[in-house]
């Protein structure tokens, strides 16, 4: 691997070039190709090196809050999950984002994507790719069941056409993040917040887990779990699985996020799935909770941030600047699959080649919801997983018991 043979040249640079440590989340060589470019772009003034985090986000966070306590000065640049800035900067981990790279880097950006990177009303880290998750379809089954896929949809309506074509509705029932992923949309699109109001103390945040809004979210939660349309495994099902799933008889409908498109269609080229599988394709925006409400499709993604303990922080946001750069962005896009947070990118005719539905994810992203944004977010989650796996089991009560569990972890009194 690239990253791995920089390392082991020192940097792969001239002794008196800074070199810059940027940490990232695994991906398919894409980081690692921008990081080539900006250190040639740089003539000399950096060398950016990359070293590969864990796959698994939790496990990302962990190695660099860990290193970080520490005041590890040997961490520069850390690509990171969008729902994880607040705890970094609240920790005081973030070297502060200097006005005229934050105004550069966020011209023509999805608000959500901005928001993901904001805490206490200032800009922590800087945006790199954005992530939606999309309604999936088969087109024939949709025509069967008699469903017009150019209008929104609801959740119940998917069951009940997935019932009634004895098709599979696919979506992540795992007991792990992406419940929270799945369960915060259908709470944004009833009209609530998992959190109304944050704030840097546990005492100072406000959920919103006992309101109408969050039942009515468990109800449809559970209304698909309990639901025929699920296949037997859905309480251990995560993208991987329903995007395997998707592409088997079986399939109907599915939420998931863009990459089970290039995966179908790289199954197609090796031989192993027939074109007239992804030729069934459709997608359309995230499914709405009820009839005549909006839509509130996830976001995900990576921001980028710098270290508070790096000793280059000036040469480090000179290198995000170019690292997040339009291009940089489309091409990565197109070459692993992963979003742009910039709108622009989504002109680039290569990515629309590539993507024949960007016109939809530019849409999901301009709708997408954050979870919740809190420097606690590790704790929210854990008491979360807690009370909503199985997701079959949820009810009006969930939330209220879920709240309750979330303030005794905040607060030191119970452990997960």
């Amino acid at each position: 691997m690239v990253a791995s043979t920089l390392a082991a040249c020192g940097g792969g640079g001239d002794s008196a070039t800074p070199t810059l440590n940027w940490y990232i989340n695994p991906d398919s060589g894409g980081q690692a190709a921008i990081a080539e470019r900006c250190s040639a772009e740089s003539n000399g003034a950096y060398q950016i090196v990359v070293s590969q985090l864990p796959r698994d986000s939790p496990a990302q966070r962990e190695q660099l809050i860990r290193r970080l306590a520490a005041n590890d000065t040997s961490i520069d640049l850390m690509s990171i999950d969008v729902v994880f800035p607040p705890e970094f900067a609240q920790a005081g981990f973030l070297a502060p984002v200097p006005e005229d790279v934050a105004q550069e880097v966020t011209e023509g950006v999805f608000q959500g994507a901005v928001d993901s990177a904001t805490w206490n009303d200032e800009l922590v880290a800087v945006p790199f790719w954005s992530n939606t998750q999309l309604l999936w379809y088969r087109k024939s089954v949709a025509e069967a069941a008699g469903l017009d896929m150019s209008q929104p949809v609801t959740w119940e309506q998917l069951i009940e056409a997935a019932e009634g074509q004895d098709k599979l509705l696919s979506a992540q029932g795992r007991r792990s993040e992406s419940l929270m992923v799945w369960f915060n949309a259908m709470l944004e699109s009833a009209g609530g917040q998992y959190i109304v109001e944050s704030g840097e103390g546990p005492d100072d945040i406000e959920f919103g887990l006992a309101t109408p809004e969050a039942d009515r979210a468990s109800e449809v939660m559970a209304a698909v779990a309990n639901s025929s349309a699920v296949g037997p495994g859905f309480t251990t099902s995560n993208e991987d699985t329903n995007a395997s799933e998707f592409e088997g008889e079986d399939a109907g409908f599915m939420v998931n996020w863009p990459f089970v498109y290039a995966q179908a269609l790289s199954k197609v080229e090796a031989g192993t799935l027939d074109q007239s599988v992804p030729d069934d394709y459709g997608w359309a925006l995230y499914p709405a909770v009820d009839e005549g409400t909006p839509s509130a499709p996830p976001l995900g993604g990576i921001d980028i941030a710098v270290s508070a303990f790096s000793p280059h922080p000036d040469l480090a946001y000179e290198a995000v600047t170019c690292i997040v750069s339009d291009e940089n962005q489309a091409e990565y896009m197109v070459t692993n699959g992963n979003p742009a947070s910039s709108i622009a990118v989504y002109d680039d005719p290569e990515v629309q080649e590539a993507y024949p539905m960007y016109d939809t994810i530019r849409e999901s992203l301009e709708l997408a919801a954050s979870r919740p944004l809190t420097a606690y977010y590790s704790e929210v989650l854990g008491s979360f997983l807690r009370e909503f796996h199985p997701p079959g089991s949820v009810d009006d009560q969930t939330g209220e018991r879920t709240e309750t569990l979330t303030r005794a972890v905040l607060n030191g009194e119970q452990l997960l």
